[in-house]
């Protein structure tokens, strides 16, 4: 058997992060010789990640651009010379078979170098929109793996396959109404079940408009699991605590996202690319409230390749506070567009999405091993 050699970088959120250890774990089943390396932003969450999932990982200097504080790109620059140089040597001295890059400030430089020293590369791209260094990177690429369709717009055709995000094996195989679900959050059965999530930091916006019309929902017989994130749980603890909360359940993370989607009739969310395949793997209808905070307002675009089908719906950060829970009170107590919404998201679903994307990159190496 071929002990290949890989290289998997990228990162920087969790969006990144989890697909580049999927395909990993899926390269150990099906290659358990084969040795990986991950390269990463060595003050990143992929130091901190990929270790705990098993696996070594270099950081490199590589920080993004200040849009801001445009003369602190100096030191951008500097960084990004010297992790160029950093990535150079790591792939000398590892010899890949295949570099991976899974988007994140990380994989420019060394998709860069390892395509410069004829190392095969292959790109997964999350998101709708692709970012800049995707975008760069791609005519360097053998095979790039895509989320959503008409990607070509930013690609290379010839070199596309639509894969679709990986997503948690939990997830995937989750069984829908888990008896045990119900009961792990303290909910009643026969009542409506309303999932608000943010991230594992938690979203601003959401949270307020939540907050503002908490008693709302709870006044109209909708029970709610409420993942405030880490940064807002102890105040809203604070501020709940006096208050008759019956049918809330919240924490600052939700250990059992299986189940929370199991006894969901409707989803809020950020519109992340990790989150969106799990949506649509699952046919959950979704009320999608982009994050402004990040590059190239990727996340509107995520929510719109959705909203413009039918698949989901969408509200703006900057009016969020005030609508979102009249929106979701409207739509959950609508079966009929549930349903509609659950039709249509779960024509965006791709199975497999781990297994599929090794599929490519076993086509890539295999020809030279």
């Amino acid at each position: 058997m071929n002990r290949y050699k890989i290289i998997i970088s990228g990162g920087g959120t969790g969006g990144h992060i989890f697909p580049a250890v999927s395909i990993a774990n899926e390269l150990r089943r099906r290659f358990p010789d084969a040795e990986m390396l991950f390269i990463g932003a060595e003050d990143r969450m992929e130091m901190e990640r990929v270790p705990a999932a098993g696996y070594k990982i270099i950081g490199l200097p590589v920080s993004g651009l200040n849009r801001t504080h445009k003369l602190k790109n100096f030191s951008v620059i500097v960084k990004l010379v010297k992790s160029l140089g950093m990535a150079k040597k790591v792939i000398r001295n590892f010899k890949p078979d295949i570099a991976i890059g899974v988007g994140g400030y990380a994989s420019g430089p060394t998709l860069w170098m390892a395509s410069s020293l004829h190392i095969p590369v292959l790109i997964q791209e999350q998101n709708s929109y692709a970012g800049v260094t995707n975008r760069l990177l791609a005519k360097r690429a053998s095979k790039i793996c895509v989320a959503y369709r008409g990607m070509n717009k930013f690609f290379p055709a010839d070199r596309l396959i639509i894969t679709g995000n990986p997503v948690r094996k939990d997830i995937e195989n989750m069984q829908e109404k888990d008896p045990g679900a119900m009961d792990y959050f303290g909910l009643e059965t026969g009542k409506p079940v309303l999932l608000i999530v943010g991230g594992s930091l938690g979203a601003r916006t959401i949270n307020r408009g939540v907050h503002k019309g908490l008693q709302a929902l709870l006044d109209a017989g909708v029970q709610v699991i409420w993942q405030t994130g880490r940064y807002y749980y102890d105040s809203l603890k604070d501020e709940l605590k006096d208050k008759n909360c019956k049918g809330l359940w919240f924490s600052g993370f939700i250990s059992r996202m299986d189940y929370a989607y199991a006894v969901a009739d409707l989803v809020v969310s950020r519109a992340g690319a990790g989150t969106i395949s799990e949506l649509c793997l699952l046919k959950k209808p979704a009320i999608l409230v982009p994050s402004p905070n990040v590059a190239e307002d990727h996340q509107t675009k995520n929510a719109r390749a959705l909203s413009d089908n039918k698949a989901a719906v969408l509200i703006s950060d900057d009016v969020a506070e005030d609508r979102l829970v009249p929106v979701a009170l409207n739509l959950i107590g609508d079966r009929e567009q549930l349903q509609s919404l659950s039709e249509h998201i779960a024509l965006f679903a791709q199975h497999n999405s781990a297994e599929r994307i090794v599929d490519e990159v076993i086509k890539i190496i295999a020809p030279f091993s």
